[in-house]
Formats: structure tokens, sequence, C-alpha cells
């Protein structure tokens, strides 16, 4: 059994893409298990690659079944880098904290699908970094054509002011948009109050309400996504779907959608001169950015769509 570790969250699953179904095409024989939480199961299925989670929550050494490989996709090391020891031959990036002086070593600032290609590359696994689509969900009762607006994020620093995001989902409305307003269970006061500032009735906010099977097949058919930098925009990439992506203050470069997809508008105001996620309150790269930039960018990923007709790019 081939053992891959990326026991993170959506867009994580999503940018790594690549590089499970690299390992998928080398080892067709093998059994290849994906550790990662077990909420991601929805999405796992759909990557056409993973044979099998193990439900893996933090980075404490759990009991690994007999494994012949293992491919540390989380991280840099050393705590995931000591999770993975004794499970078999380590693919991971160069760590001699822990006297694993194989691998290549780590480049800060690199994108992270560009990152995972690599280091297969290293160990003679060609990956190829395009490759981000996921397989299309059923709809369900997903509403086709809806343009989500997602105003949250785990990171409070990385949310652009709810404020902001009513003003816009008011004017999509008043062009025809059909707008819904996602998040989690967490983020739902968030979501109503966006909802509630852009005069939207109360069934537009289904934050809380999907889970992530329901919210992949919902940004599957979707019309556009807006949203900061979390797990819906990669979504957005993986269908093909028009977004408009606010960064800040980790630069794009790092995590947005790849440069030569043009219904994917990514905007970033600001530099990388942040404390982490640590503060309170939206941070100014994010403060600077205004509607009118905001829907400037819709025109011009919807323009990006009638160019380039129903090829998603």
């Amino acid at each position: 059994m081939i053992l891959v570790l990326r026991a993170l969250g959506v867009g994580d699953l999503a940018t790594a893409v690549p590089a499970l179904r690299a390992l998928r095409a080398v080892y067709p024989g093998e059994e290849l298990a994906l550790a990662a939480p077990a909420w991601l199961a929805p999405l796992v299925d759909l990557v056409g690659a993973v044979d099998r989670l193990l439900p893996t929550d933090g980075l404490g050494p759990p009991p690994w079944p007999p494994v012949s490989l293992a491919v540390n996709l989380h991280g840099r090391g050393p705590q995931s880098h000591r999770m993975l020891a004794g499970a078999g031959r380590l693919l991971a990036f160069r760590c001699p904290e822990v006297g694993h002086l194989d691998g290549p070593p780590w480049r800060p600032g690199e994108h992270e699908v560009a990152r995972w290609c690599r280091l297969l590359a290293w160990y003679g696994i060609p990956a190829d970094r395009t490759d981000l689509a996921l397989r299309r969900p059923a709809p369900g009762g997903a509403p086709a054509g809806a343009t989500i607006v997602h105003p949250g994020s785990k990171v409070e620093r990385k949310r652009w002011p709810a404020g902001r995001f009513a003003a816009l989902a008011r004017e999509l409305a008043g062009r025809g948009h059909r707008v819904v307003v996602t998040g989690s269970a967490d983020e739902r006061d968030l979501a109503g109050r966006v909802a509630a500032g852009a005069g939207l009735p109360a069934d537009a906010v289904l934050a809380g309400g999907t889970d992530l099977g329901e919210l992949a097949a919902l940004v599957a058919g979707a019309r556009l996504v807006v949203s900061g930098d979390t797990g819906v925009g990669h979504l957005a990439t993986a269908y093909g779907v028009p977004s408009v992506l606010l960064f800040g203050p980790v630069p794009p470069a790092e995590w947005g959608p790849p440069a030569d997809r043009p219904r994917h508008r990514v905007l970033w105001a600001g530099a990388r001169d942040w404390p982490g996620s640590s503060g309170v309150g939206t941070h100014p790269t994010l403060a600077a950015l205004p509607v009118d930039r905001v829907l400037a960018a819709v025109d011009e990923a919807e323009e990006a769509v009638r160019v380039s007709g129903a090829v998603a790019a």
C-alpha cells in the first residue's frame, strides 16, 4: 500500500490532485491510501485517484497498516516526517532535523501545486500541474446557475469586509444573478448579515446547510464564484467556473488559480507583511479592495467565458 499524508483542508486537497494522480499513474497496481480528515471524504471521492481514506486529524503518529511507500504531501517536516517514520520508504522534502537527507530542498513562496509536483519529480515521478479538474458530482438538490458569494475564511484577516460583500451581492442580484451565500455552520451569522445587507431572501443563505459534496455540486453548476483565499475558490478552479478571488495578505502566486486560465480573476492589493494569522480584523491588503474593482473583475471573468465558449478554462 502507498500512504499519502495530506491531513489538511479543501484547498490543500485540491492543490494536491496532480500529485495524487501522478502516484496513481506510476503505481497502478498498488492500493493508494490518503491520510486526511474524515469530513473530506466526499471530495476525496471526486479526485478519482484514491482507493482508501484513512481518517486523520492532526499530526499524532497513528498506527498505520503495512505500507511499502509513504509520501509526505503535508509539509516539510519535522513533525509530519516523524509521523510517517517507520511507515515504509519515505518520499519527502529534505529535513536534516529528523535525519531525512533525501529529497529536494523546500522553496519558500513556491506555488502549492508546483511544490508537490516538484517533490515527486525529484523521485522520478512525473506530474502534470495542470491536472486540477475534479469529477463532477451528481447535482442533487443544488440550484443550477447560481452565483456563489462566499464571505468567510478560517483566518479572519483573509476576510473582505462583510459590508462590501453585501454591496457586491446586491449589485449582482440587480444584474439578474441568482445569488446564494455559502459558508460553514460557524459562518452562518456572517452569511446572514451579508444576505440581509444585500436584500436577499432568507433561503439565499446556504452557509451551514450544505455538506462538502453538496457544496462541490453547487460550485460545479454555478454561474460565478466570488470568494476570498479559501477552499471554494479552489473548487471553482477545479470545475472551470468563472471566479473572482480576493487575496490578502498571502499572495496569489502561492495559492491562486493558474495564471493561464482567463475566466479566473484574482485581486490582490498588498505585500506579505503580516505576522501569520495573528491580529484581529481584515488585513489592509483586503480592506484596500473597493467594490467597483471587484465588479470590474466580474465583468472580465464573464467576458472571458463569452469569448472562450463552453470550454472550461
